[in-house]
């Protein structure tokens, strides 16, 4: 009863913020509400409910564009394939940690799914990550400090990697907390292109 009512309070709050924005973007705000209450029942019918999650956080990126400029920038969907991709990485690696007890409850994730390929995947949705993020910093004509910020993301990277390399409980959920340094390594390149000379 108490996270319902906090739900209902946190709904509440949110449309009081997103009526005060242009039609379009309240529009989308549909979209990503359902998205955000639809997501936890996903994973009792499909073993994607990580490409799932990332959708309902990407669904910021277009909302954010059409705040701004009252319309959705055709490169921002670049933008929300990333953070799709990277909700898949990270939050497989949260599912690896939780396989056993989803097997035995029935339940559905992409760890499941990708079974002993898991790193290998994950490995190749990195790559699929740092290469839409250069493609997206070349439509948006984003400067060295970006890309630097990128490659050190990478080393981040083949780090998680080296954290998940035998599917142990605790460092699989390590490299899952450590992806936060992900994004603020990648957020600290946009920083500097816009601030630094």
């Amino acid at each position: 009863k108490e996270a319902l009512v906090l739900f209902g309070i946190l709904v509440a709050l949110a449309f009081l913020l997103v009526v005060t924005l242009n039609p379009l973007t309240i529009g989308l705000s549909l979209v990503g509400a359902f998205l955000a209450t639809s997501y936890p029942f996903t994973k009792r019918f499909t073993h994607l409910p990580q490409a799932y999650l990332g959708a309902a956080f990407g669904w910021a990126i277009p909302m954010a564009f059409a705040a701004q400029t009252g319309s959705v920038d055709p490169r921002s969907w670049w933008l929300f394939a990333a953070v799709l991709v990277w909700a898949l990485i990270y939050d497989t690696m949260y599912a690896m940690v939780d396989r056993d007890d989803d097997l035995k409850i029935g339940v559905k994730s992409t760890a499941i799914l990708f079974g002993r390929y898991d790193r290998l995947i994950i490995s190749l949705l990195q790559l699929v990550f740092l290469g839409l993020l250069i493609h997206v910093g070349r439509l948006f004509g984003l400067g060295p400090y970006y890309y630097l910020g990128l490659a050190v993301a990478a080393v981040l990277m083949v780090y998680h990697q080296w954290l998940i390399r035998n599917r142990q409980r605790a460092p699989c959920f390590r490299a899952f907390l450590h992806n936060h340094w992900v994004g603020v390594v990648i957020f600290i390149g946009i920083l500097a292109n816009y601030y630094l000379p």
